[in-house]
Order: structure tokens, then C-alpha cells, then sequence
């Protein structure tokens, strides 16, 4: 059976329609609502025909059709349009990503923004710290027994670390032995500063060698923090406006599954439909079971050319890909040219 260009204008319409009504479509009310030119009839032969080839089916007997997630998919690749954004949505998002230094500020603004435009989740993965390149560090004294440990990495990343110190140190001294560690560490990755190096550096700097190995010793203890990525999120209860997820059961598996590292990374490490910067999931088949009613959007964010991170939306599959393509194609592209040129 051919997928004719009838059949693909009538996806199309029962799709764009299907998104904002959330309903089963008959033939009559499509051909009510769309000018495709042909009777009910036609239309309604047409349906038959597009159910047999897998991208509608009915819910029940006597109802009307909705897609199927083989027709999302033909939708997105062969009929989805970008959308244009409003001139006002697109000046929030340029002043937004102008006005935060630090990347988890800028990350924290972009979910946000995404968030809050598409009405669904939004995501993002931090850089890991292992792969990051220590740019400063500066150590401040909080009280007589208590330091605080600033690493300011390439990326943009920071960590704040406190040191609960056997050795009294007034600012003066912390001011000193910053110098030298930035001196001796600038330039250096998370996974360079093991105990061997500490060792170096003691025999460098061995005035201060109680303190270095206070430094080395939290750094250490907090290495599985260090090195790993974290997983920022904003608009989680999104999901509840949804017909999809108004069954308790399912919004409390949406919440479950948001909740675990594993079924998030495995989500975004997905392979999709990719259009421009923008890879599109429908579907997870890879992860746990809710996810395979879900659909997730995602970029990457890159440094020097080099991915670092991901930002995505997640929503239903019957999610609106047109909006939601556009909004993360400009924040995402925004999110690059703002990382490229501060950090």
C-alpha cells in the first residue's frame, strides 16, 4: 500500500489536531475542521488505510483515531515545520542567558525558559568534573577552624567544598597557600590530583603540608561527586495538566522515573530522529516503562568544539514537536554562543 500524499496531508491534519485536542478524530469532524478537498468518506477510507500501515490506530471500537508513535515519527521527519518564536519570548532568552556567570545559573535560566514557553520538562546533564580543567582555586576562611574550598573549573563549573580543619589558618595565610596551589594546580583535571601529587606538592610547599592534605583528603572523600555529571531539572508537575497522566499511577511512575539518575541518562543517551542540532526520541524503547510513552527533545552544549553537557524537554508523545523544536534549537544555539565566548 502506498503512503500517498493524501495520506500524509490527512496524518498531518489528524496530528497538528490530535496534539491540542487530545481526543480521537472521525472523518467528519476532520473534514469540518481541515479544507483537504475530499468527501468524509474519502477520508474516512483513508484512516482505514493509514491504521492498516501502522501510523493510527483506535482506542476503541466505535471512537475515532490517533496517531501512533510510527506516525509521530513520520510527522517529524517528513512533514514537522519549525515555528517561529515571539519577538518577546526571543529577547527573555537572550537577556536570560547574558545575565548568569556561572554555567549552573545559565543552565538553571535555560531550563526555566524551556520549562515555561513549551509547558512540559525540561532537562540538562552538567559537565563532568573529571573532564574539566581547574582554572582557580581559592580557599576562604569561614572561622578559625573552618575553610572553604572554591574550584572554579574551564567550564564554568564551580564546586564549593568545606574543610572542617585541624589546623587553625588565619585569611592571610589561606590567601598565600591559594596563590601557590594556582600556581602549582592551574591547568590541571580533577583526575591529576591524586595523592601522588599531593605528595609533590608538600615537598613544594611544605610549611603548609597539613593543610594540603586537609584539601586532598576532602577532595577525595568527595571524588564520586567530583567526577560525576548531575542532572538539573525544572517543570517536573508539568506533566500533570496532561490527560495522559492523570491516572495517579502513571504521574507517580513520571515523578519515580524523574527521580533516578539511571532511567534519565539512558533516556538522553537515546538515539532519535536528528533535525539540525536537535535529536528527537519517541517512544523510549531503552529505559524503564513510562518512558515509552514519553517523547524527549535534546542538544548538546559544547566547549572548544567539544560536547560537555545536554539540555532536552520531555513530554508526552502527543507533544506539540514544532514549538518545542524551535525553542530548543534558539536556546540551545543561545546556551553555545554564550559558553564559547566566556569560557
Amino acid at each position: 500500500m502506498d503512503l500517498t500524499d493524501r495520506k500524509m496531508k490527512i496524518l498531518e491534519a489528524i496530528i497538528r489536531e490530535y496534539i491540542f485536542v487530545a481526543e480521537p478524530l472521525g472523518s467528519r469532524t476532520l473534514s469540518k475542521r481541515h479544507d483537504l478537498g475530499i468527501s468524509a468518506a474519502t477520508i474516512r477510507n483513508e484512516m482505514s488505510d493509514l491504521e492498516d500501515m501502522g501510523y493510527l490506530m483506535q482506542p476503541h471500537t466505535s471512537s475515532g483515531r490517533i496517531p501512533t508513535q510510527e506516525g509521530y515519527r513520520l510527522y517529524v521527519e517528513n512533514m514537522m515545520q519549525k515555528n517561529r518564536i515571539d519577538k518577546e519570548q526571543m529577547k527573555m532568552i537572550d537577556d536570560s542567558l547574558r545575565g548568569y556567570g556561572e554555567l549552573q545559573n545559565i543552565l538553571d535560566e535555560a531550563l526555566r525558559l524551556m520549562s515555561s514557553f513549551t509547558r512540559y520538562t525540561s532537562i540538562a546533564v552538567t559537565p563532568k568534573m573529571k573532564e574539566s580543567i581547574l582554572k582557580n582555586i581559592q580557599l576562604v576562611q569561614v572561622n578559625q577552624n573552618t575553610v572553604l574550598v572554591i574550584l572554579v573549573m574551564d567550564n564554568g563549573l564551580i564546586r564549593n567544598l568545606t574543610i572542617n580543619t585541624r589546623t587553625m589558618v588565619c585569611q592571610d595565610k589561606l590567601s598565600i597557600i591559594s596563590k601557590i596551589l594556582n600556581e602549582k594546580l592551574s591547568g590541571k583535571s580533577i583526575r591529576d590530583m591524586d595523592s601522588s601529587f599531593a605528595s609533590y606538592l608538600k615537598n613544594q610547599i611544605h610549611e603548609y603540608s597539613a593543610l594540603i592534605d586537609e584539601v586532598f583528603e576532602l577532595m577525595h572523600s568527595n571524588m564520586l561527586t567530583l567526577e560525576d555529571s548531575q542532572i538539573l531539572s525544572d517543570g517536573i508537575t508539568n506533566i500533570f495538566q496532561f490527560p495522559e497522566f492523570s491516572d495517579i499511577s502513571k504521574a507517580k511512575a513520571f515523578l519515580d522515573m524523574m527521580s533516578e539518575k539511571r532511567p534519565v541518562m539512558d533516556m538522553l543517551n537515546s538515539e532519535g530522529i536528528v533535525k539540525g542540532n536537535i535529536n528527537i526520541v519517541i517512544g523510549n524503547k531503552n529505559t524503564c516503562e513510562i518512558a515509552k510513552e514519553c517523547s524527549l527533545l535534546t542538544a548538546t552544549y559544547t566547549l572548544n568544539g567539544k560536547t560537555i553537557g545536554k539540555i532536552g524537554i520531555i513530554g508526552p508523545t502527543r507533544m506539540n514537536y514544532s514549538k518545542v523544536f524551535s525553542i530548543m534549537s534558539y536556546i540551545s544555539n543561545g546556551l553555545n554562543d554564550f559558553i564559547e565566548n566566556n569560557f
